[in-house]
């Protein structure tokens, strides 16, 4: 057996890292900016900002800059992936220089040459390049990955394996065993290694797991149930002498709540609808002359409290695609699958109609996606539980969808939309909002799904079916 590895040198010092590896590239972000906007845009403007102007410009700048990388994830250092972490940090940039153009813009009331911002933007990529690679260099150098003990029941977790798999910078599953083999035999097994992965094992036996690595100061990491997300999202109470939990049983939304995310959906859907109504007519001209059937697609699917309605996507799939295959998901190279049905499912621009049921009161913008009454089916006779996605409307986006994987199981997916409906705020659901843009073209979204290998096992009865 392997001698545990010898994290803890660096071990204290990981948050100093990542603070001073975020500092270095904001502050030369700040740097690059601030000399585009003295010896360009300023210079050439009607009335020149000063001192205190300048300093107010480049202060706004910087905290701009800061939630949006907040937001998108731009400065996780050790977490992302090296290309996730240029993606998300390029989204931010690009979102803080499109928004001091226009200000300049504003400021001097004449439209001012972009050529500069452009410029500034693409010198910020090449930057970011090499900060990302530098310090993903060195935060594996200092912080070399974590062996790690999975401890499995009845389930063998294979999906978990497989998604760790793909983060060997950061883990590796040295060894699994069943928690059969005796709880403490598990310690002494885990006290070899820089932690434990706590799988689905029966609650009783997790708790004591629990408290023995907490004692043995054992790293460990633990795969959540519905009841662990239910205890999550309730009210701490602090009127007796012990603490409390309060899990209201409220059925989706308080009805302040509903009203004003009603209005949001109103008013949000009502003007994306309008301003990609020029899309609506390119796509639909590109569908009709592709092979000369309907424009749209409708299908039947689940919102709130079980009822059905017809979705509204434009058509991506030949006509009548599922009379031999069954109403099956399509993989990426699914024969199915129009030209121009390519191009829409990897921007998800076929969702679009998808407005129009969100003005109907059909869906929400943000919610738990809809799912098929034939396929809800199935997966809720494996989880039972799956029916809670239904407390709240269905949506175009939702939490699962940026926080998740398009592979991600169902019993996962409901852990996400539970998250949500649990945590709902007005906030929430504008955080989300701005998220989805960079989950679109992230390939990691459909990472595992292609050709339609991969499976859901809560549709595993639907083999012996078909």
């Amino acid at each position: 057996m392997k001698e545990k590895t010898n994290n803890s040198q660096f071990e204290q010092y990981k948050r100093i890292v990542k603070f001073l590896g975020s500092t270095v590239i904001v502050l030369l972000e700040l740097a690059i900016y601030y000399y585009v906007w003295l010896n360009y845009y300023n210079k050439n403007m009607q009335l020149p900002f000063w001192r205190r102007g300048n300093w107010l410009i480049a202060g706004e700048y910087l905290l701009l800059s800061l939630l949006l990388h907040r937001l998108y994830g731009g400065l996780r250092v050790g977490i992302y992936k090296y290309w996730s972490l240029v993606y998300s940090h390029m989204i931010s940039i690009i979102g803080v220089n499109v928004f001091s153009y226009v200000q300049v813009v504003l400021f001097d009331k004449r439209m001012h040459n972009p050529a500069a911002f452009l410029v500034l933007t693409l010198v910020d990529l090449l930057v970011v390049l090499v900060w990302a690679f530098v310090f993903k260099k060195l935060y594996v150098l200092l912080f070399p990955r974590k062996r790690l003990l999975l401890v499995y029941g009845n389930n063998p977790m294979f999906h978990l394996m497989n998604r760790i798999d793909t983060r060997e910078d950061k883990y590796e599953i040295a060894k699994t065993m069943s928690i059969d083999n005796g709880i403490e035999q598990i310690i002494k097994q885990a006290e070899c290694y820089d932690g434990v992965i706590i799988g689905d094992i029966p609650a009783r036996v997790r708790n004591q797991l629990l408290k023995l690595c907490f004692e043995k100061n054992i790293r460990s990491y633990t795969v959540p149930k519905i009841s662990d997300i239910l205890l999550r999202s309730s009210v701490e109470l602090n009127i007796f002498d012990s603490p409390l939990y309060l899990s209201r049983n409220c059925d989706g939304l308080a009805w302040d709540q509903a009203l004003l995310k009603r209005i949001e959906d109103l008013v949000v859907a009502g003007a994306m609808l309008v301003l990609t109504s020029p899309f609506f007519l390119v796509i639909a001209l590109m569908i009709k002359t592709t092979d000369h059937g309907p424009i749209f697609y409708t299908q039947e699917r689940l919102t709130k409290g079980g009822k059905i309605f017809r979705i509204y996507k434009f058509r991506t799939m030949i006509v009548d695609a599922e009379e031999k295959s069954g109403p099956v998901k399509a993989g990426e190279k699914d024969s199915r699958i129009l030209p121009v049905g390519r191009f829409l499912r990897a921007t998800r621009m076929d969702e679009l109609p998808q407005l129009i049921n969100i003005l109907r009161g059909d869906m929400s913008l943000i919610g738990p996606r809809p799912e098929r009454p034939e396929l809800a089916k199935i997966i809720t006779k494996n989880i039972p539980e799956f029916e809670y996605r239904l407390k709240v409307k269905a949506g175009l986006t939702g939490y699962a969808q940026v926080y998740g994987r398009y592979c991600t199981t169902s019993y996962d997916k409901l852990k996400l939309d539970l998250t949500y409906i649990r945590n709902y705020s007005i906030w929430l659901d504008i955080k989300l909002i701005m998220m989805t843009p960079k989950v679109l073209f992230v390939k990691e979204s459909t990472d595992g799904f292609e050709d339609g290998k991969w499976e859901d096992p809560a549709l595993k009865d639907r083999r012996g079916k078909n």
